[in-house]
């Protein structure tokens, strides 16, 4: 299997697959190779990822909540249904104002 840690074949809330734990975040891997990397999280409120890059182009889905990115700088406030793309080598991080859960797909350089 490519992705793992999620049932095959079965219609699914994505959001309802992780769940923010008070002052934590909460992270599950779907898939990850050379190519490709595909992890849902869920961020309890105030919980942040501290400024970094990667050397691929991340791709951010919000699935419930608002999140705050900040992206080369400058922030950007991402609620569910909204999308964001941080390009490869920008460093950027995540700020949760709200509990709030995420799908992060990053793709990695050939």
């Amino acid at each position: 299997m490519y992705i793992k840690n999620i049932e095959h074949e079965k219609v699914l809330e994505l959001a309802a697959e992780v769940s923010a734990q008070p002052g934590q975040i909460v992270s599950k891997t779907l898939a990850q190779n050379d190519a490709v990397s595909l992890t849902l999280f869920a961020f309890s409120k105030d919980e942040e990822i501290s400024t970094h890059d990667s050397t691929g182009d991340a791709m951010v889905l919000v699935l419930e909540g608002t999140g705050r990115f900040t992206v080369g700088g400058r922030e950007h406030e991402v609620s569910a249904g909204e999308t964001i793309i941080m390009p490869a080598g920008i460093p950027h991080a995540v700020y949760a104002k709200e509990d709030f859960k995420m799908m992060l797909t990053v793709v990695f350089p050939s």
